[in-house]
């Protein structure tokens, strides 16, 4: 997919859920296409089915340069990350797991789209592997539409950065704080040209997060940016690199929309 697929940018030093209410921390996205049953995809938008029924997808949608995921269980490995983008524009791609429908390609059995209001709770936990060498943000990407979309952009992504590395911050600007998930983030709010981003940023790195994903979505809800008669179309989390990124890893991942 091109950069209009993946989400519109304009120049901007950049731009990315899921636990229990109460919340618990440790330390610190696919195109059309088939997704095939397992192993690595070295494809721009190639991806591959995880045995929980996630997808795994590799979505090097700003970037040439050679990009490969190892699907491993419910989680994937960047094991290839050539090349770098300026650090005052958009990332060179955003390898990622998701659960829900992006650009056509549904998980298998997924009941999303499904509107906010008939959704009790989205649980879900991530883990995560970090390496040097790279500039990126560890983040999910959770997208909302008035519409039951299956395919393009929607009108508004909530991105949870539980690890900056590097001279990259999200769009828009800082607004304030929010304590979501039993933890305190920066809150930015802007617009890429596309759609209606709100950033909730960890002030410091976090490797793990087991949160429920509807909390983020009342939070965009309550900035404004979205209603409960809208729909969550998916739930992502990956990586956004600017430079290199390979050994970055999502170790563990699950999210169910009940």
């Amino acid at each position: 997919m091109n950069a209009t697929r993946r989400r519109t940018y304009r120049t901007r030093p950049l731009l990315a859920a899921l636990v229990l209410a109460a919340g618990s921390v440790s330390g610190m996205a696919a195109t059309a296409g088939t997704a095939s049953a397992d192993g690595q995809t070295c494809e721009q938008f190639g991806s591959a089915t995880t045995p929980g029924g996630y997808i795994v997808q590799n979505n090097a949608w700003g970037t040439s340069a050679p990009q490969c995921v190892n699907q491993v269980g419910d989680g994937f490995e960047l094991t290839t990350a050539d090349g770098s983008v300026s650090t005052g524009g958009a990332p060179k791609s955003y390898p990622s797991i998701y659960v829900g429908c992006h650009y056509t390609n549904c998980s298998p059995g997924t009941n999303l789209p499904k509107q906010v209001s008939a959704i009790g709770s989205v649980p879900s936990q991530i883990e995560y592997k970090y390496t040097g060498g790279a500039v990126y943000d560890a983040a999910f990407d959770i997208w909302l539409d008035p519409a039951p979309k299956t395919d393009g952009v929607n009108q508004t992504e909530i991105m949870i950065w539980l690890n900056k590395v590097g001279p990259i911050q999200p769009i828009g600007s800082k607004t304030g704080t929010a304590t979501i998930a039993g933890q305190t983030w920066d809150v930015w709010k802007g617009n890429n040209g596309g759609n209606d981003v709100v950033s909730y940023v960890a002030p410091s790195a976090l490797t793990g997060l087991s949160f429920d994903v509807k909390d983020f979505v009342n939070g965009a809800i309550s900035e404004g940016l979205a209603t409960p008669d809208w729909y969550l179309t998916s739930v992502q989390a990956g990586f956004e690199p600017w430079e290199n990124g390979a050994g970055l890893a999502v170790t563990t991942f699950s999210a169910s929309v009940n």
